[in-house]
């Protein structure tokens, strides 16, 4: 069992296509050799639970069949349990047939479907941070990134009214909330400081990798494997500041405007009064934040 590789499908993803795109794709996978046992999610969370299951019977190898959100759920199937247990660390292998897969840009600009297929089959893998989120309601786990402020804010608006448009949706999403346009200040202390960081802001973002959105280089500097959680902060930018400036978000040179800040740090305390919205790994979710540290190399991905 420990060489089959759990192949969780969100048939769902991609407006429908991966369900259709999915059996052809684990056909060609099962031809090559690979070993697959394959199961479908009903209902949001639920691959966290059947991952969660087969990691208790012995699996250590998982297949995302989707987008970052079904990679979000088996990374929270597979943690708290995953940290506590010694041997081999678990593996995630990817198969991008969703809308976003923001995670994978960090190692290919190629044709990602390609990249991750030949990826899993040279059995290529690295180690793999993993960021854990503590709030007043549990733990969550996550490989990509956290955000608060305006890019949640966005996230909410194209999961509600753009998402079928993909990373064009996203940019729909920015500009609607121009409108609103709230700036405001989510107090954190990092890596233990005295001093909390009170300073009224456009977006936090807690980023373990580069991308977001699929094609925006949030935090350019991010390295999956370092330890650290890559801070950036962009402070009270204007509308036509920030619409000057929205290009500056593909290319990730955002972090060098005179209002932007970045840091790599081991730990975020956040000092909130009550829940926020954020989006981590393309989901969104309404937290108490609390504290935020990292899990180094507890995950192997196949990239």
């Amino acid at each position: 069992m420990k060489d089959t590789f759990l192949a969780v499908v969100n048939p769902v993803a991609g407006h429908g296509r991966c369900g259709k795109r999915a059996g052809p794709a684990l056909d060609r996978l099962r031809a090559t050799g690979v070993k697959l046992e394959v199961v479908e999610t009903r209902y949001a969370g639920h691959g966290s639970e059947l991952v969660r299951e087969a990691y208790q019977r012995g699996f250590r190898h998982f297949l995302a069949v989707g987008g970052d959100g079904i990679s979000y759920e088996i990374v929270n199937g597979l943690f708290p349990g995953a940290e506590t247990q010694s041997g081999d660390r678990p593996a995630l292998a990817m198969l991008p047939l969703g809308t976003g897969n923001s995670f994978l840009r960090d190692f290919t600009t190629e044709h990602a479907v390609e990249f991750a297929t030949q990826a899993l089959l040279e059995g290529r893998s690295r180690p793999c941070d993993v960021l854990r989120m503590t709030h007043r309601d549990g733990v969550i786990h996550y490989i990509n990134l956290l955000s608060v402020g305006f890019a949640a804010d966005a996230a909410t608006v194209t999961n509600r009214k753009f998402k079928r448009w993909g990373h064009v949706g996203y940019l729909f999403g920015v500009l609607t909330c121009l409108v609103p346009f709230y700036r405001r200040a989510f107090p954190v202390r990092l890596d233990g400081e005295p001093e909390v960081d009170r300073r009224p802001c456009l977006f936090l973002t807690f980023n373990n990798s580069k991308f977001t959105g699929r094609t925006m280089m949030i935090a350019p500097n991010a390295d999956t494997a370092d330890g650290l959680i890559e801070y950036v902060h962009w402070g009270p930018i204007g509308r036509l500041g920030l619409l000057r400036n929205i290009h500056r978000l593909y290319d990730g040179t955002h972090v060098n405007h005179p209002l932007a800040s970045r840091r790599a740090v081991r730990q975020v305390d956040f000092e909130l009064d009550a829940p926020v919205d954020v989006m981590v790994d393309g989901e969104v979710l309404t937290l108490h934040c609390r504290k935020l540290d990292v899990l180094p190399s507890a995950l192997n991905v196949m990239v």
